[in-house]
């Protein structure tokens, strides 16, 4: 651990953005942290960290509810990335937002022993040994939700005992399915139970929620096919250019996963200048261009509600973005290669809701299947979606 944060504090000397943001905002979370707690005059805190902002919105139905139920509960919310805390530094419904210290030992200590800490959430993948094994000794109830493992996890690999015996330092670990808490069985962790993935609550809270758009309803207005196109990055961007090249009748709603300068260059010579930034979109010009380009943050989640089709990015990268956004307003969702590690999307294909693709071959064959079997393939995602929600009330009812 120790190495690893030395890395990024030399990353960040360079001029590592990312590295920078981290380096600088971790800086002074503790003394930060303790400094509240002090002016609580005594107050209980309940700790929630989540990694970033997928894991925020995993947790934030919880938090919601809480709010709701218990409005005078402390509530300390912590992210390791500066993209989370950046997101949502401002989170209304918790009591404070903060960087994760580092997580060495020295502040693991610190942090556990002097806060007056109820109890700790941690979301899906945060298994940080120095909080984890604090947390055990001082008896504060800590709790992992929405958590999915896989055989192939470091966990349970012959040289991973040391990791394995994290997993008991929780006093449960809810988890988003029956596979997952058998591979736990076997392993001898016993305290877990199934209980869903909070992301289908908070994904039809948000479109019960969702924003109206209305530059984005102008644009899609009278067309027959209108394609969204969710956190792309430049390998989906290339075949979209190409696929729209092929299909007159189709209004592309583009939606980038990073809206840089840089980034938006590249868009503008694959595009050759033909599209609508949606920053300068006016009545006048809406109309003149079949590619509307969303230049900022925060709005992809409502504008899925205008489209025929969903395409989701990453897939041809890392992994898929979030599918459940799209798949909740009932429409087919398309998703390149490498989505194995995301349950919702293995769910959306096993219902026929879904279609992944390899090459820019299938990329084509699916949009067309999608467009042409988009009432069918809307309704196995609407059905899906809903009947996996419950995992809050769950959750929520084990807990408090």
């Amino acid at each position: 651990m120790n190495i690893y944060f030395w890395i990024l504090r030399l990353a960040a000397l360079f001029g590592h953005r990312k590295a920078k943001q981290l380096v600088q905002g971790q800086k002074h979370a503790l003394h930060d942290a303790l400094q509240w707690a002090h002016s609580l005059c005594g107050s209980r805190i309940l700790w929630i960290h989540a990694a970033s902002v997928g894991e925020f919105e995993q947790v934030r139905p919880i938090i919601e509810r809480l709010r709701q139920e218990h409005s005078q509960r402390k509530i300390l919310l912590t992210f390791f990335s500066p993209s989370g805390y950046e997101a949502r530094k401002n989170y209304p419904m918790v009591d404070k937002v903060l960087y994760l210290p580092f997580a060495t030992l020295r502040n693991a200590k610190k942090w556990v022993s002097t806060l007056p800490l109820e109890m700790a959430i941690f979301v899906k993948y945060e298994f940080w040994p120095s909080y984890l094994k604090q947390l055990k000794k001082h008896n504060i109830p800590t709790y992992l939700i929405s958590a999915i493992f896989r055989p192939n996890q470091l966990f349970f690999k012959p040289w991973g005992i040391g990791y394995r015996r994290l997993l008991h330092c929780f006093t449960h670990i809810f988890v988003q399915d029956l596979d997952s808490q058998q591979l736990l069985c076997k392993h001898s962790v016993f305290t877990s139970s199934v209980a869903g993935d909070t992301r289908f609550d908070r994904v039809t809270q948000i479109q019960r929620q969702a924003q109206e758009l209305p530059v984005v309803e102008g644009f899609t207005m009278g067309a027959d096919k209108v394609l969204i196109a969710g956190s792309t990055w430049p390998h989906d961007e290339q075949y979209l250019a190409r696929y729209l090249a092929e299909h007159n009748d189709l209004k592309l709603v583009l939606v980038p996963h990073e809206i840089d300068a840089d980034h938006l260059h590249q868009i503008f010579q694959l595009f050759e200048g033909r599209y609508t930034r949606y920053t300068e979109a006016t009545p006048l010009n809406i109309d003149k261009c079949r590619v509307l380009l969303v230049d900022t943050i925060g709005v992809l989640a409502s504008i899925y509600r205008y489209g025929n089709v969903a395409y989701i990015g990453g897939g041809f990268g890392v992994s898929i973005h979030n599918t459940l956004e799209a798949a909740v307003y009932g429409i087919p969702v398309v998703f390149g290669p490498k989505w194995q590690k995301f349950r919702e999307a293995r769910g959306l294909l096993q219902a026929q809701a879904a279609l992944s693709v390899r090459n820019y071959k299938e990329f084509a064959r699916a949009l067309d299947t999608a467009f042409a079997t988009q009432q069918i393939m809307g309704e196995r995602a609407t059905h899906y979606v809903q009947s996996e929600c419950g995992a809050t009330d769950i959750i929520y009812k084990k807990i408090f």
